[in-house]
């Protein structure tokens, strides 16, 4: 039997080059998806699953992604002497989602590494990492059927996601066995960016896992690999070895990285059209301005 997760670490400790120059000075964590930082949609998704106390793990330059989520007496004053409530609301919320903490990885070694700094705060329990590159539509659930399936087996339980063959190669793959729940599956290996001819699956690992404790003793053998960095691919395999069981929940919904252009894109404008405040009109001028395109 496995004890309830209510704990999440976000690691947000990279560099962001990804989507340069942006990054240079802005965390590619506080990037807008309309009118929310992509972050914020990462801990309202934990919060939702009941994950109420969050570790972000940062780096050098972002102490911003805490200033979010603090209150801003200042600002809150300033929208309450005008009467604005509604942006007010907005600002409070954000400051009261969760219970926030932080903690810095000293020296950016890996995925790995950043979710081993989470251990003082972790202890003994199990815990949800979600990274925040990766945006869930909140109509999609994936994360409470992973924290289900913890719950059932206990181990480790990763997203999959299934991409085209020529893609597999930008992500952790996985060999697989099947259950007798629908999309629900065992992991019986990884291989961490593999040559598509090489991969054991078109089955890519996305930001969502579910670790039991023993994920820390497994980073702790885990000696670093690809770039001298502690993969967490190598950590998760190595769970074996400590006789912990390693399922795979294949998620079919709506995702976004956030950390490509191209898809941050599609997630502003996908989200913005759905918004009941903006959406009509946005709709509007995106119609004329595609047909002018055409």
């Amino acid at each position: 039997m496995t004890s309830t997760v209510r704990k999440a670490v976000i690691p947000a400790a990279g560099l962001g080059t990804r989507v340069l120059p942006v990054t240079k000075a802005i965390p590619k964590e506080l990037l807008p998806v309309v009118d929310k930082p992509s972050m914020q949609y990462i801990v309202e998704e934990g919060v939702q699953c009941g994950l109420t106390e969050v570790l972000v793990v940062t780096g050098r330059g972002k102490e911003a992604i805490a200033d979010h989520f603090y209150r801003a007496p200042e600002l809150e004053a300033a929208l309450a002497a005008k009467g604005d409530t509604e942006r007010l609301e907005s600002i409070v919320r954000s400051a009261e989602l969760a219970n926030m903490h932080f903690v810095r990885q000293g020296t950016p070694s890996g995925l790995g590494h950043a979710i081993a700094c989470a251990e003082p705060y972790v202890g003994a329990e199990s815990f949800a990492v979600m990274l925040p590159d990766d945006l869930i539509d909140a109509r999609d659930p994936l994360l409470s059927t992973m924290l289900e399936t913890h719950q059932q087996h206990g181990g480790a339980v990763l997203a999959l996601l299934e991409v085209p063959s020529d893609q597999i190669s930008l992500y952790g793959s996985v060999a697989t066995a099947p259950t007798d729940v629908e999309d629900v599956v065992t992991v019986t290996d990884l291989v961490e960016k593999p040559n598509p001819a090489d991969a054991p699956s078109n089955l890519a690992i996305i930001g969502r896992y579910v670790f039991s404790a023993a994920i820390f003793e497994s980073l702790r053998k885990t000696r670093p690999g690809r770039g001298g960095e502690v993969q967490l691919t190598d950590a998760i395999r190595g769970l074996a070895d400590l006789g912990e069981p390693v399922h795979g929940v294949v998620f079919r919904g709506r995702r976004y990285d956030t950390g490509d252009r191209g898809d941050y894109l599609r997630a502003v404008v996908r989200l913005a059209c759905e918004r009941p405040d903006i959406g009509p009109g946005f709709r509007t001028w995106l119609r004329e301005y595609v047909a002018g395109l055409e």
